[in-house]
């Protein structure tokens, strides 16, 4: 970036996480109007100088996503048009990043989809955005649809600090795919040396997909589903009955990055008996009635994105 001084500025999507990161920096948050029109139009306007400062903002692009990204996309503007030195987009949750490729059924379908995640990508540096700083990112390659440098922040260490003082000893770490089978590893890792189970699954069609097999040993033990993305719970409440009927115990424990949490049909997904606690980070704000839940611990990941953002601004990375 060109200097020390900096300006953290926040959306409106995830207010408390941005407070979180500006008290981890010693810093306090940047002053800005955002107002939303009766159609639905949203309008950003600075109430403080930018010119030659850089600029970061928080902004989770979670439910609704599209309003949450043009508001980000806002934002950039209103700082590049202000002269901003540079300008660093944080965003917790990368919206459309499940769209990283086009997934329609037959051949001729995918031909006529577009790569969501791409597109996003492209439109945040239209807005003149310099920098991404995602919190683990739905699949490797959402870094290399962005032309600018992109930091990625791994929440793994932050829950499994939280989960290591609840876990049964015997506990079974599970990757609900092959796709997170590093991130669950890495789990098993930080948890003391855990065994790893994966599910492989077949994708029936853009919404649909079955649990095939289950690699590993989980007769008698508890397990820890971990996973990116909660969104409905349809691949947790899948992996639970499957999990169950290859023997294991009847304490399924879930940690997941972000916690969409979508209604009604999470609730319904995440009603079985046998789920013991949830460990979310606050990437997204949640909704009731999981955030009076006492069985689900939100895990802050501000420290982690601070440390990211201060050897950033202080020219410390290794670029």
């Amino acid at each position: 970036m060109t200097g020390q001084s900096f300006i953290l500025f926040s959306g409106t999507a995830n207010t408390s996480l941005a407070a979180g990161v500006a008290r981890e920096l010693g810093v306090p948050l940047g002053q800005a109007t955002i107002q939303r029109f009766p159609d639905g139009e949203v309008n950003v306007r600075l109430e403080q100088r930018v010119r030659r400062h850089d600029v970061l903002i928080v902004q989770p692009t979670c439910p609704p996503v599209d309003a949450n990204l043009v508001e980000l996309l806002a934002f950039a503007d209103a700082c590049h048009r202000s002269s901003a030195g540079s300008i660093t987009a944080v965003i917790p949750y990368f919206g459309y990043a499940r769209s990283d490729k086009r997934g329609g059924a037959s051949e001729a379908e995918r031909r006529r989809e577009p790569i969501m995640a791409r597109l996003a990508a492209t439109l945040l540096e239209s807005a003149g955005i310099d920098r991404v700083v995602l919190v683990d990112p739905h699949t490797p390659q959402i870094e290399g649809f962005f032309s600018r440098p992109v930091d990625t922040v791994p929440a793994a260490p932050a829950l499994a600090a939280a989960l290591r003082e609840r876990m049964p000893k015997n506990i079974v770490v599970v990757s609900p795919d092959v796709g997170r089978v590093a991130t669950a590893t890495k789990y098993a890792q930080l948890l003391g040396g855990c065994p790893v189970t994966v599910l492989q699954k077949r994708r029936e069609g853009p919404n649909k997909t079955t649990i095939t097999h289950v690699v590993g040993d989980v007769r008698g033990r508890p397990c820890l589903i971990v996973d990116d993305i909660l969104a409905t719970g349809g691949t947790i409440a899948q992996s639970i009955y499957t999990l169950l009927d290859a023997g294991a115990e009847l304490e399924i424990y879930l940690a997941v990055t972000h916690g969409l949490f979508l209604a009604p049909r999470a609730a319904e997904n995440l009603s079985h008996d046998a789920i013991r606690q949830i460990f979310v980070t606050d990437t997204v704000t949640l909704g009731a009635p999981w955030d009076r839940d006492k069985n689900v611990h939100v895990v802050s990941v501000a420290p982690q994105i601070a440390k990211v953002l201060r050897r950033i601004v202080d020219e410390d990375g290794d670029g």
